[in-house]
């Protein structure tokens, strides 16, 4: 069955995003988030121009071949410059959750305004069977207290970036996690929980 999941990029000291984020700006002062992608010998087999060492590309691509829909918070869309009117994955649309409307969404994107089980509810039908990935701090608090999320995956990255965007925004309850995988690779540490029911 389906499942829905995250994947993020995170410092050490919980930030997804450094100071002063935005169009133009990406992440702001913390791409280094993603060092990781291009530090290795083993090219990507789903992400082209990505060379991961042996160990990230192992998870990474086995994460990215299962993801058949991906929804993103607004912020998310802002700070990659729309994805270039297209999706940060290959091969799986954008579901757009957002409160405002979209004038700059394209023909490959879906907007959603009605919350975050509607978007999860569109997105498992695009993903015909695979999983959703969730992006954005707002949208995986979101979907946590629904109840959607199965697994949360953390690429954690050893720097301590001080500000910028917190990966887990306020949640109204405790969500408790088991590990299944901790994989230390060049650069990150890969941390994969499942969400405890």
């Amino acid at each position: 069955m389906s499942k829905v999941i995250s994947a993020h990029a995170v410092s050490v000291d919980g930030y997804i995003t450094g100071r002063d984020p935005g169009a133009g700006r990406g992440l702001g002062d913390a791409n280094m988030l993603f060092d990781w992608y291009f530090n290795g010998d083993t090219p990507s087999q789903t992400f082209d121009g990505f060379k991961l060492s042996e160990p990230s590309a192992r998870l990474f691509d086995a994460a990215a071949a299962r993801v058949g829909a991906i929804v993103a918070g607004r912020n998310t869309y802002e700070d990659s410059d729309h994805f270039g009117g297209g999706s940060p994955h290959p091969a799986a649309p954008l579901i757009l959750l957002s409160h405002r409307p979209a004038p700059e969404i394209t023909e490959r994107q879906t907007l959603i305004t009605t919350g975050i089980q509607d978007a999860v509810s569109v997105a498992r039908q695009f993903a015909d069977g695979k999983d959703v990935g969730l992006m954005g701090g707002g949208v995986l608090a979101a979907a946590l207290e629904a109840g959607l999320v199965d697994e949360v995956i953390l690429h954690q990255v050893p720097v301590l970036l001080g500000a910028g965007r917190p990966f887990f925004q306020e949640l109204p309850k405790h969500v408790h996690l088991r590990l299944l995988e901790a994989i230390p690779a060049p650069g990150v540490t890969h941390l994969r929980y499942e969400v405890a029911r």
